[in-house]
């Protein structure tokens, strides 16, 4: 029988033999396209069957490190400093000590920018930050190393040691050293280490004692010698701001906090508890400054910042979107600075 004929004396068309042409022919019984030079097959599904790149993340911009800093939280580590420094001059009859003035500033703003590194560092390793819903950060976005994100880190706790260091030695109040080494590990364990506090619900009784009466009443001492009671009373009430803050951001964050392990208040509490709660720190704020405008004629007018914590307030009680929280927890921390200032320059003139 001739190659190509069948068994009734047709005969088929010679059939190409070549390992080419067999492998074509398999393809086109699966629909595939032909590989062949003007046609070859893709995963893709491009043409000519070039497979696509895979895209690759973007570096860290300086805008990023910037943002990474969260500088919308510096206020709560000036107006402690402000609160104290106004209580210090209370008790000196107005006198100044512009050099410790600044490195108390600047130890606060050190500790805030390296504490919120440390986050960025830690909730990205730990994968919390993988389905965050507010601006994105540099670890938990895959746009820069996070050794990098530590280090940086490392060297701002390093810049607020140094600046702790000369207030020591200015003063001779060596035992102080202890008080910023337990303050920097607070900062790091927030959500460093393999038991962060901030991961127990315990970051608002954190931030109340080292971002009110410690900063506040730590400032006082370190410009007077002394501590009075409007140092404790004033870091007090910006403590309970700070902590209104903290309680804001994290109800945003309650759905992603919850599924990441994250036991924070507000998961604790739940949404409309923590809600209230923020109010209340609010309330405890605006009632100890409300004491103190019986004392000093000028407190009054920060009453004024309710024009910014107010508002927060009633949107964070009906707020339904994430947009909506980080709106309030940005007019509350403004709202904190102006307080800080204000309650401080009322006690010091």
């Amino acid at each position: 029988m001739p190659i190509g004929a069948t068994s009734d004396g047709t005969q088929d068309a010679p059939k190409d033999r070549t390992p080419n042409a067999s492998r074509n022919a398999s393809r086109a019984d699966r629909g595939a396209a032909p590989a062949g030079n003007g046609g070859r097959g893709s995963r893709s599904g491009r043409p000519g069957g070039k497979p696509v790149a895979p895209k690759r993340k973007r570096k860290a911009t300086a805008r990023d490190w910037i943002g990474g800093a969260r500088l919308r939280t510096l206020p709560l580590s000036l107006a402690p400093v402000a609160i104290g420094t106004g209580a210090a001059l209370l008790l000196d009859d107005g006198q100044w000590r512009p050099l410790l003035t600044v490195l108390c500033f600047a130890v606060a703003v050190f500790l805030q920018i390296g504490v919120n590194y440390a986050n960025d560092y830690s909730d990205g390793v730990r994968g919390t930050d993988a389905h965050r819903v507010g601006p994105a950060r540099l670890t938990g976005a895959g746009i820069a190393e996070p050794r990098t994100v530590l280090t940086v880190a490392l060297a701002f706790f390093g810049l607020a040691a140094v600046a702790g260091l000369a207030i020591v030695v200015l003063t001779g109040h060596w035992w102080l050293l202890l008080v910023g080494a337990v303050a920097i590990a607070a900062a790091y364990f927030y959500t460093g280490g393999k038991k962060p506090y901030g991961y127990a619900g315990l970051g608002e009784l954190v931030v109340f004692v080292f971002f009110g009466l410690v900063a506040t009443a730590g400032t006082t001492f370190v410009l007077s010698g002394r501590v009075s009671s409007e140092s404790w009373l004033g870091g007090a009430a910006v403590g309970f701001l700070s902590c209104a803050v903290l309680m804001v951001n994290n109800i945003r964050d309650i759905d992603q906090d919850r599924r990441a392990g994250k036991k924070t208040l507000a998961v604790r509490l739940g949404s409309g508890a923590s809600r209230v709660v923020f109010v209340l720190f609010l309330v405890f704020a605006y009632a100890i400054l409300g004491f103190y405008t019986i004392f000093f004629p000028l407190a009054g007018y920060v009453f004024f910042t309710l024009l910014l914590t107010a508002p927060a307030g009633i949107i964070t009680a009906t707020a339904r979107t994430p947009r909506e929280l980080i709106l309030a927890l940005q007019l509350t921390s403004i709202g904190a600075l102006f307080f800080g200032f204000g309650l401080g320059w009322a006690f010091a003139f």
